[in-house]
């Protein structure tokens, strides 16, 4: 918790323009950042992404006010085999050295269901920016955690194709394209109410 509050002190401030806002930081020991994508055709390959950190402004009287932001940290990508994770931190793939991070940063939140928003927003993945949408299930209730700071949470997901980020490399064997094009995105984020955190640690 301790490395949370300075974050969360400068992510009070822009919650000021919106009475109505609430300001939560997405805890980056208790997130996490998942992808999937076909291998040769004939199965699925899961990874993720060990650091996810951001903020989310939620209006929960006009949704469409609400605002989300993140940061996931490329080089913590880990698919369970070093080697493949060293390609894909590699220029065939994410070039890390380059692009180290992937960010996110909403322009549009509407609800989509009962307990389901739709977020638009611009990713931006190896220096090329595209509109996304994410399906969000949540934000949940909030709970207290453990030093009493508000805590909720959320799910999202998202389809992409990776070419349309400059993640072309691949090969063609008997089976077909060894690596797919499509990415499906999974994100568990769980949330630090920022004044929550601050009294706190008072």
């Amino acid at each position: 918790m301790k490395r949370l509050v300075p974050i969360l002190l400068a992510l009070a401030v822009p919650a000021a323009a919106f009475p109505d806002a609430s300001t939560w930081a997405i805890d980056p020991s208790h997130s996490q950042s998942m992808f999937t994508i076909r291998h040769l055709v004939i199965t699925n390959v899961r990874g993720e992404f060990g650091k996810t950190t951001g903020m989310v402004t939620l209006d929960e009287k006009d949704i469409a006010k609400s605002r989300v932001e993140a940061t996931i940290d490329v080089t913590t990508i880990d698919t369970r085999n070093a080697d493949r994770d060293q390609h894909l931190r590699s220029p065939d793939f994410f070039d890390v050295a380059k692009h180290p991070a992937i960010t996110f940063r909403s322009t549009k939140v509407e609800k989509a269901g009962e307990g389901v928003l739709r977020v638009t927003g611009d990713l931006t993945m190896r220096g090329v920016t595209r509109p996304v949408v994410l399906e969000v299930a949540g934000p949940g209730a909030e709970v207290k955690g453990m030093q009493g700071e508000l805590r909720r949470a959320f799910s999202a997901t998202a389809r992409l194709n990776r070419r349309d980020f400059g993640l072309n490399w691949s090969k063609m064997v008997e089976a077909g394209p060894v690596v797919g094009d499509e990415v499906k995105v999974e994100i568990e984020a769980e949330l630090v109410k920022a004044a929550a955190a601050t009294q706190a640690k008072k």
